[in-house]
């Protein structure tokens, strides 16, 4: 049986995510809570060049950035796909998944720590965020381009779990509290 392990951390939001692709896929996994402070040894020994989580260990084989590890765990392991097999479709949802990475997440810790003038321009790209990432979905159920769920649902998940308490920490109404809820 192939030795796995996830450095993470409780409240990262890519840790869950990649802990959901090995649920998905039935990998057993031992999850290694980091302290971001204090990294452990193993972290910076396997991981020497971003020194930081998410961080996958394959049988003693490093696989490093969410994204690449969710691409790694999909062809890795039996189970259903997580990304869809079509070229242009899984280069759509890496798209798709990259927008949440870097728009969504990046753009509310930004206008958290933020003041003044920078914040509040800030505050107006972050409201702009769910109508682009509504357009997305057209007729389709999920953002994985159809009718059943696919990692960039998953990656897209943390939008509705985190905004509400990001926007809070911000002094930003983006959803209303009904709306976030409905999302969960």
């Amino acid at each position: 049986m192939a030795e796995v392990k996830l450095f993470g951390t409780w409240f990262s939001p890519f840790s869950r995510i990649i802990e959901i692709a090995l649920k998905l896929k039935g990998v057993k996994y031992e999850f290694i809570e980091e302290v971001l402070n204090n990294k452990s040894p193993l972290l910076l020994k396997y991981n020497p060049v971003y020194k930081k989580i998410s961080m996958l260990l394959h049988d003693g084989k490093p696989i490093c950035e969410t994204l690449v590890i969710l691409e790694y765990i999909d062809e890795t392991w039996e189970g259903p796909s997580i990304w869809p097999r079509d070229p242009y479709e899984r280069a759509t949802a890496h798209f798709k998944a990259k927008f949440f990475d870097e728009n969504c997440v990046l753009a509310m810790w930004k206008v958290c720590w933020s003041k003044g003038e920078e914040k509040e321009k800030l505050k107006e790209e972050c409201t702009q965020v769910p109508k682009i990432l509504e357009s997305t979905l057209s007729s389709k159920k999920f953002f994985g381009l159809g009718e059943t769920i696919r990692m960039v649902d998953v990656t897209g998940n943390f939008v509705a779990y985190w905004f509400g308490i990001l926007q809070e920490l911000a002094g930003l109404q983006v959803f209303h509290k009904r709306e976030i809820s409905q999302c969960r």
